[in-house]
């Protein structure tokens, strides 16, 4: 079965708009696992506009499950993900002012600086995912950096799949299989939501994980967080 990861930034940002500390974070980790989710992913920001470098360390003991840490390998971040030793990083190009990650990384362009951070995280025995799209080239590339995984970035997909065009599943498909072929795990993430997560984990060939976050949360005002759990996971089998 493919993993769900919960993402939990929009809890954080939701707390933040209103301070102190409803809803509490940590505890809507807790029950998420409880309910089934098998992962809890951050993406700290360096503004901390919504999880917060305390709340990474904060959620260490709390995760039972897998953790994954999101985010561009600056060196706070490193820091960050190198004290904590989550189960995972995935490295995200994101730029400082990105309202969320909008692109995969160029692994030929920043080949030697990606294999650097790779070889530092996985001394460390820290698994780690790179987040990529669906083009051939920057996949192998990514298996020449080390890297473990790579996550394709999903937003195309979930977009096409809205207007019906289900064909839009096709470069995934291709792009997982030559991953798996180069040895490397396949994560996805970005937009996907109940509507289009069954059709993608239907389709993608040696799909591990899922990350969720903005879809499952909205859903969740309407569903209910523990029903919304259940039905990704039963989407997901």
């Amino acid at each position: 079965m493919t993993k769900l990861s919960v993402n939990i930034n929009k809890i954080a940002t939701l707390r933040n708009s209103r301070g102190g500390n409803v809803p509490n974070l940590l505890q809507f980790a807790e029950d998420v696992q409880e309910f089934g989710a098998e992962g809890i992913t951050v993406h700290p920001r360096p503004d901390e506009r919504h999880i917060t470098y305390k709340d990474a360390h904060d959620l260490k003991p709390i995760v039972t499950t897998e953790y994954n840490i999101e985010g561009n390998p600056i060196k706070k971040f490193m820091d960050l993900v190198l004290k904590i030793k989550p189960t995972q990083v995935t490295l995200v190009p994101d730029a400082v002012d990105a309202i969320t990650s909008n692109a995969g990384w160029d692994t030929i362009k920043h080949q030697s600086f990606l294999k650097e951070v790779v070889a530092e995280f996985k001394n460390a025995e820290i698994r780690t995912s790179i987040f990529i799209d669906t083009d051939f080239n920057l996949i192998e590339g990514a298996s020449k950096i080390g890297a473990d995984r790579i996550e394709l970035y999903t937003e195309n997909y979930a977009k096409e799949f809205a207007k019906g065009n289900k064909k839009a599943i096709e470069p995934y498909i291709k792009s997982a299989e030559l991953a798996h072929e180069l040895g490397l795990g396949i994560n996805a993430g970005h937009d996907l939501s109940l509507e289009n997560i069954k059709f993608f984990k239907e389709n993608i060939p040696h799909l591990a994980e899922v990350s969720i976050g903005h879809a499952l949360i909205s859903e969740s005002i309407y569903l209910g967080v523990q029903n919304v759990v259940n039905m990704y996971i039963n989407k997901l089998r």
